[in-house]
């Protein structure tokens, strides 16, 4: 699925120099390096303010305190993502209300984001949380609930670099998180992440509770926690920052690789959903795809995996079960059915290698197993 090997060999001598840089300051947590990626980080987004933490979760509870969002309010996001984007909202003490996907960008539906806002889980309602998944933005022309002065926190955790009508991810809501998890677009040497806004007040917010509620040392304002950066990871994003813009085209010319691949076996079905070949991943209008996955929906996934696994083609489920399926979760009360777009494609989607530095004589491998086993 991944080989970060390859990224890692042409700029291990840049990295080993930035490493150095901190144990020579001996600046462990935040520091200079952090800063200055943080600098750097606002300016390539486009922000007002770049903010480093210690991971994509921890990025989500802080945009989420630092808006004020808490007990007894409620965050409508999607069923169809990584764990964290409702466990954050729990941690911060809100209530999830979720609503169905869109079956062609995997994004949260506007009308079903608006349907839940009039439903009666609604009432409470303070923000809405899209996630930008697979690499593409959520469609935010509708604004998500703008109109109701709701506040839009975009979870970007796999959107490093994605647009929307010109706009980067990070920048579209009120206040993002991103991740920075090895397996990331932007990827640091162990867990990291980043708040990004352009309001200075909830920056400052973001600031206090990355440090246990402090402005000033010793002096708690309120309930924070510990969610900084370390210098070493500041250290090793800043080099890879330097190389982002071109691992992402890569990884667009990949994914243009695949479709023509697969509409060269006769393979590629319409959809959105698959009968007899595969439903290929798209780019929709107005947005930018950084294709941190390339995402395939197929009748008979998990006999697909299988002979892709047998043949030593990595492939991975992203996800098996939607997050009003899980056990932790149960406790929100929704049933099977409730959103039948995301149980769709947690039944149907499956991920095919995609990174920087993957060959066109591995995508065509990858591609003719898949043709031999609808054959």
């Amino acid at each position: 699925m991944l080989d970060l090997k390859r990224q890692y060999a042409p700029i291990h001598d840049e990295l080993l120099e930035a490493l150095g840089r901190v144990l020579t300051t001996q600046q462990f947590i935040l520091g200079d390096e952090v800063a200055a990626f943080e600098k750097a980080a606002a300016d390539e987004l486009g922000v007002a303010h770049a903010l480093g933490c210690s991971s994509g979760t921890d990025a989500l509870w802080l945009a989420l305190a630092a808006a004020g969002v808490g007990h007894g309010q409620a965050v409508v996001t999607t069923p169809f993502s990584f764990f964290a984007s409702v466990s954050s909202i729990l941690r911060a003490g809100a209530i999830p209300v979720l609503a169905d996907i869109d079956p062609v960008s995997f994004n949260l539906s506007p009308a079903a984001v608006n349907a839940a806002l009039d439903s009666p889980r609604g009432t409470n309602v303070r923000a809405v949380l899209p996630v930008h998944l697979f690499g593409q933005t959520a469609d935010l022309s509708s604004g998500f609930g703008r109109e109701h002065g709701l506040t839009v926190i975009e979870d970007a955790a796999q959107a490093w670099g994605a647009e929307w009508n010109g706009v980067k991810a990070g920048g579209l809501g009120d206040i993002a998180a991103l991740s920075f998890y090895p397996t990331k677009n932007l990827s640091a040497a162990g867990d990291a992440g980043m708040v990004t806004t352009n309001s200075a007040e909830l920056a400052e917010r973001v600031k206090m509770l990355r440090q246990h509620g402090m402005r000033r040392r010793y002096h708690h304002d309120e309930l924070g926690w510990n969610a900084r950066m370390d210098g070493f990871q500041g250290a090793v994003l800043q080099v890879k920052l330097n190389y982002i813009d071109g691992w992402n085209q890569a990884r667009r010319t990949a994914a243009k690789r695949y479709h023509a691949l697969f509409r060269a076996t006769g393979l590629a079905e319409l959809g959105p959903y698959p009968f007899h070949g595969v439903v290929l991943p798209r780019e929709v209008p107005s947005s930018k795809h950084v294709w941190h996955q390339y995402v395939i929906r197929a009748p008979r996934r998990d006999a697909l995996r299988e002979f892709l696994t047998a043949r030593g083609i990595g492939s991975e489920i992203y996800y098996p079960v939607p997050l009003h399926r899980q056990e932790a979760l149960k406790g929100l009360g929704y049933a099977e059915g409730d959103f039948p777009e995301a149980e769709r494609a947690a039944r149907e989607v499956l991920a095919l290698p995609i990174f920087p530095e993957l060959r066109e004589d591995e995508q065509q491998a990858v591609v003719a197993a898949i043709a031999e086993f609808f054959s």
